[in-house]
């Protein structure tokens, strides 16, 4: 067991690629060809997304964005892992889990445009809406994967959360009822380093946050936040003892945000160029080019024509979102309850006639 040979209290950190590409073979999981090249057609969609979005809320197209920039492993990775039964419960930056899980990318591009229809993924795609307080959304996660464990259903819960995360309540009382009642759910920290502007070092004094999980009676591994065979690997793991009833695993994916926290953050301010010269010496898309080019299964001129037409179309899906019909008054209401309670409901009708708008 991966979490037993990786003691994080010990600081060991499970890493399968090296920053050059080079693969543990010992340790290299049995993933097909075809899934491997729809990983990372995944991440470098994920990157050429980004960009766009980022171009988009310049123009004023898009409001404040979070980009992904250097984590698409540590999201990738572990959504590889999940099975169509199993839900995913988002912060604000898994842009790559998201699109691995299923959610259509236009649909996520709507959400940021401000329409909660970009959280409708559409049938049978079990992820929740963005949860942008932090750390709001760990108890959730543990909810819904007591529900499951109830029902005595075998779907588990992937959880993500940043390394800021773990210095709230939430995270604390999630961990302790999931140690408490065994629930299946994974709990993934994104740890990059950056909590907005403050430095991890000033967010815990633990030695890894992984080690966290120790005093909430279950187990946590430190992984290679920019391997992704390695996150696959130990969220597989995780998902497998959860699907056996044995209870949750934390993961701390260590990795880096290679750009502003959001479009609204300047970055340059808190950090340095060699920090980043540093980090983008290990970016993970680098890295899992290189082993699949040693693998004999890409090389530039695949690179080249992914890159097109993957650019084509981030093109229409952005095309779709901002052809879609802009919310009405009672989207903005409607999206809060299954039924809508009569405080709320007094509420709606309230502006509805400062808007001189019909009652409904």
């Amino acid at each position: 067991m991966l979490v037993d040979d990786y003691d994080p209290l010990k600081g060991k950190m499970l890493q399968i690629l090296d920053k050059d590409g080079n693969v543990d073979s010992a340790l290299e999981p049995k993933i097909d060809d075809k899934r491997l090249l729809e990983a990372y057609r995944i991440m470098l969609l994920t990157r050429i997304a980004d960009e766009k979005s980022i171009r988009m809320q310049r123009q004023g197209r898009l409001g404040a964005y979070p980009p992904s920039k250097g984590q698409e492993a540590s999201q990738v990775g572990p959504a590889m892992a999940l099975g169509n039964e199993d839900w995913m419960v988002w912060a604000f930056r898994e842009l790559g889990a998201l699109l691995m899980h299923g959610a259509p990318l236009w649909r996520t591009m709507l959400y940021w445009m401000g329409n909660e229809e970009g959280s409708n993924y559409g049938e049978g795609i079990r992820i929740t809406p963005s949860s942008v307080p932090v750390g709001s959304q760990i108890p959730h996660a543990v909810g819904m994967s007591f529900a499951s464990k109830y029902r005595n259903e075998k779907g588990v819960t992937l959880c993500f959360f940043g390394d800021g995360g773990s210095s709230e309540g939430d995270f604390h009382e999630g961990l302790n009822f999931a140690g408490v009642m065994r629930t299946p759910t994974i709990f993934l920290c994104q740890n990059n380093q950056w909590a907005i502007s403050l430095p991890r070092e000033l967010q815990t004094a633990s030695k890894t946050i992984a080690q966290k999980a120790l005093s909430y009676g279950f187990p946590g591994i430190l992984v290679d936040g920019n391997d992704v065979l390695a996150l696959y690997s130990a969220t597989k793991e995780a998902v497998e003892r959860a699907r056996r009833g044995d209870g949750p695993t934390l993961i701390e994916s260590f990795t880096y945000r290679l750009s502003d926290h959001t479009t609204s953050d300047d970055a340059t301010r808190y950090r340095t160029e060699q920090e980043l010269k540093y980090w983008n010496e290990r970016d993970p898309i680098d890295r899992f080019r290189t082993y699949l080019i040693r693998k004999g299964i890409w090389d530039d001129a695949k690179e080249r024509a992914l890159a097109a037409e993957l650019n084509q179309f981030v093109e229409g899906e952005v095309k779709r979102a901002e052809d879609f019909a802009k919310p009405t008054l009672d989207d903005v209401f409607g999206h809060t309850y299954a039924e809508m309670p009569d405080s709320l409901r007094s509420q709606l009708e309230f502006h509805r006639r400062d808007l001189g708008l019909k009652e409904g």
